[in-house]
């Protein structure tokens, strides 16, 4: 399956869960709703919701037995990165203003929050009326709401990590990014096996795993791009993250590989949101001669490997071919 071939199926299944999120996420007052599905509206990958809807697949499930599941994760998804734009003060998410800026922080509280109780009340109501049995409905409700917190867990982490002079090793970063990002790509391949009819403990297990090393791999992948990034594509200028001051794996490994008069001059700049363009621009290209993206990506490599191995023991499957498909496209993607 080729890179356009992976593209185009999962820009299929983030039509069916748009259209889903778009039916079922409703009310008045209007402008609550409308705030709250801004970024639903204008665009995304959704690639937590595809990772579900192949799980159940694997096992004998459908996208309709899965559609409530995988839409709820992505409602949590929206959720963080509506509060996420309002605590980093963002101005744009791939192009488009964010929430707080188009609606006013208040409001943009308030549409995070309908999206987080939303998404729990797609599981129990829609889940309940897709066929799904309470049994398992309660396990799906236990294990969403985990994730939530360590989502939370590692957020908080990332502001500390934010707020200390030193930089925290990679140990500790690869901690944080399994809280914060990694356990809703897990979560999602644990709800989706629970869309199944025919799943194990053991193959609720095997998917845990798959889905917690792809989530590494993909804020691995993302980091590195937000330096290396085309502005054209991510909606924000190269280097972001340095201007941003965000302590992430590349910018670590610069800080102990650039020479002493680079390293003062990426420490001038970091976390300087007034720098110059022109500044940031010279730190990048000074990174970039690191060859620190291969590197990056040889990590994020073996993590995919990793989860691979999770998956042996399944036949080849059009569902396991399109969840490595999946998982080869986040690490060598762009955006």
């Amino acid at each position: 399956m080729s890179s356009v071939d992976v593209v185009n199926e999962i820009n299929h299944i983030a039509s069916k869960i748009n259209k889903f999120i778009l039916e079922n996420v409703s009310g008045e007052p209007t402008g609550l709703y409308q705030s709250s599905l801004h970024y639903i509206k204008t665009g995304g990958k959704r690639l937590r919701p595809f990772m579900a809807v192949k799980s159940s697949e694997l096992f004998g499930g459908t996208l309709e037995l899965s559609l409530p599941a995988a839409s709820a994760v992505e409602l949590i998804h929206n959720f963080t990165l509506v509060h996420d734009d309002i605590m980093d003060n963002d101005n744009l998410r791939h192009n488009v203003t964010t929430v707080h800026r188009q609606y006013g922080i208040p409001l943009a509280i308030l549409s995070g929050d309908v999206l987080f109780s939303k998404a729990f009340h797609m599981i129990s109501h829609l889940g309940k009326k897709a066929g799904l049995s309470e049994l398992v409905l309660v396990k799906m409700i236990e294990l969403l709401s985990s994730s939530c917190i360590e989502v939370c867990e590692g957020q908080s982490m990332d502001i500390q990590m934010a707020k200390e002079s030193e930089f925290s090793s990679q140990d500790y970063y690869i901690s944080m990014i399994e809280k914060k990002t990694a356990a809703l790509f897990r979560v999602s391949c644990e709800l989706g096996t629970l869309s199944s009819p025919n799943f194990t403990q053991q193959d609720l297990k095997n998917m845990s795993g798959f889905g917690e090393k792809i989530g590494i791999s993909f804020q691995l992948v993302d980091d590195l791009i937000g330096i290396y990034g085309d502005s054209n594509v991510t909606g924000k200028f190269v280097g972001n993250d340095i201007r941003e001051g965000k302590k992430t794996l590349p910018i670590l490994m610069a800080l102990e590989r650039l020479d002493s008069g680079d390293k003062v001059l990426l420490q001038k700049v970091f976390g300087k949101t007034n720098a110059a363009d022109l500044e940031i621009k010279q730190v990048v290209d000074k990174i970039a001669k690191l060859n620190i993206d291969k590197e990056i990506r040889d990590i994020a490599n073996a993590y995919t490997q990793d989860a691979f191995d999770h998956l042996q023991s399944y036949e080849r499957s059009q569902a396991r071919k399109s969840l490595e498909n999946s998982a080869k496209y986040i690490v060598e993607r762009s955006l």
